[in-house]
């Protein structure tokens, strides 16, 4: 059903909002304009939007003491090999090239091969806290001590999308559902008034695996979906306005949006999107100045450029992705997440080599991130994620010469990491069996990672309810979670 259109013979003018928007050109910016164009009632959101309980991004008191604030999301699509990086298995590599006695679930049969596969990577004991690691993490090797090694997740499917929904939605292979960032935000709200709660730092290369539905708002207001910043300079187009329409002549074309929306929340009432699209026109005009200095890495230290690796081709794009995540977060933005092209972790053939070019390109910039926040002062309070959906298998997807030889998917055990946020550093958590095959012991699902970091956040994942035709949770009441207490400091 689509919503009313306002009485225009009321209004000063016979120009829709939309018209004026497009006449005016006040410049606002592609970011602005996504926020803008997504409360509008031209989106035909449907009118159950009016039972939410509240329809903005204004800070919002957790249900006890947090310890987390914001949270940086770096997702590694594809499933990263945890007994090629975070996991050593010497029985693997003991009895490399023999006949693996387990069950295995094949995504490829066709080529499909139950050799086990040693890792052709040397782990070695790193930090005070000598947790083992490959020699294709020596940056993340540098930060061992913040971080928790998950390393029993289970998602029990083997598939991408499906396993990509589980986390980001809460329930495998359900499309269409809000991310975690949507349940994050709509939550808590954000720190911050002038930039978008929820951002998104997508790849030059194009989107990852499943698309938009990464940072999807599911059914809950537009506003709690991630907005998407620009892979490459501009981060957003045309964020400040043309010269003969900024100032005072912006001001005014704003305050006449103002009152042509004013009037018509007044002729309905208890409008509570036309609430919040009326506040995201303010936020438009707010953030010329916020998004500007946000996005400004020149104000950067040398020193800060260097630890990134912007020096470096290979960790420039990466790098900058995860410094301008900090300068985000650093400014109030509640939750930012990053994403890969395709899904570059998924290493079905030379996994020798592809599995150290991926590596090459994000692990200085992850570990930058961590070290940051930590000299910053600003670790403590910002939880960052890294992982994948799924991990790979312990035996050979054979294509012939060893050279090619990769992994088919594994969704029975991998592993993730954790850092800030009130999260125990310095510590391994969980095992999966001798070759890396099934996580067992202190199994952790995606459903309880996104109960612990709700934990961390200050919040009761029960509590936090949508009323959305039924009552509706992240994680449903027929799926049993836990907060891993374990892991939290």
């Amino acid at each position: 059903m689509n919503t009313p259109r306002p009485d225009m013979n009321s209004a000063p003018s016979a120009t829709s909002r939309r018209q004026f928007l497009q006449s005016t050109g006040m410049g606002v910016g592609a970011l602005a304009l996504h926020w803008m164009l997504a409360q509008d009632n031209a989106t035909a959101r449907p009118p159950v939007l009016k039972l939410t309980p509240h329809n903005d991004v204004k800070p919002r008191a957790p249900h006890f003491q947090p310890r987390a604030k914001a949270m940086i999301s770096l997702f590694q699509h594809g499933g990263p090999s945890h007994m090629d990086l975070t996991d050593p298995k010497p029985e693997l590599s003991k009895f490399h090239g023999t006949e693996y006695s387990g069950d295995i679930q094949f995504s490829f049969v066709n080529e499909a091969s139950k050799k086990l596969l040693g890792s052709p990577f040397k782990f070695e004991p790193r930090g005070e806290c000598g947790t083992e690691l490959s020699e294709l993490l020596p940056h993340t090797a540098d930060v061992v001590d913040d971080i928790c090694l998950i390393r029993s997740m289970h998602t029990g499917a083997n598939g991408h999308e499906v396993n990509i929904r589980y986390f980001h939605g809460g329930i495998p292979a359900v499309l269409g559902r809000p991310t975690f960032g949507s349940w994050l935000t709509y939550a808590l709200g954000s720190e911050s008034q002038d930039l978008p709660a929820f951002m998104v730092l997508s790849d030059p290369g194009g989107h990852p695996v499943d698309g938009a539905s990464n940072w999807s708002n599911g059914f809950m207001p537009s506003m709690f979906q991630g907005t998407v910043l620009r892979p490459k300079e501009p981060r957003i187009f045309n964020l400040q306005p043309p010269p003969h329409l900024a100032g005072v002549y912006q001001r005014q074309n704003l305050d006449l949006l103002q009152a042509l929306n004013q009037q018509h929340l007044d002729a309905h009432p208890g409008e509570s999107d036309l609430e919040a699209r009326i506040a995201s026109y303010e936020l438009a005009a707010r953030m010329q100045t916020a998004a500007s200095d946000a996005l400004d890495i020149s104000q950067e230290s040398a020193a800060t450029h260097t630890l990134y690796g912007l020096d470096n081709p290979e960790t420039r794009e990466y790098g900058t992705r995860c410094l301008l995540a900090r300068r985000l977060v650093e400014r109030g933005v509640r939750f930012v997440q990053l994403f890969h092209s395709g899904q570059p972790w998924d290493n079905h053939s030379s996994i020798k080599t592809g599995l150290a070019s991926i590596c090459r390109k994000t692990d200085q910039p992850a570990a930058a991130l961590v070290a940051d926040l930590r000299q910053r002062g600003l670790l403590d309070s910002t939880l960052v994620h890294w992982g994948g959906e799924i991990g790979r298998l312990p035996v050979t997807q054979d294509h012939g010469a060893p050279e090619k030889a990769g992994r088919d998917h594994n969704g029975q055990g991998f592993s993730m990491w954790l850092a800030g946020g009130g999260v125990r550093g310095g510590m391994t958590f969980g095992k999966t069996d001798d070759f890396g095959h099934r996580a067992v012991e202190n199994v952790v699902t995606p459903n309880d990672f996104q109960a612990t970091v709700m934990h961390l956040f200050g919040l009761n994942h029960q509590d936090v309810v949508y009323p959305q035709g039924n009552q509706q949770q992240i994680i449903t009441a027929n799926r049993p979670a836990r907060v891993v207490k374990e892991i939290i400091a």
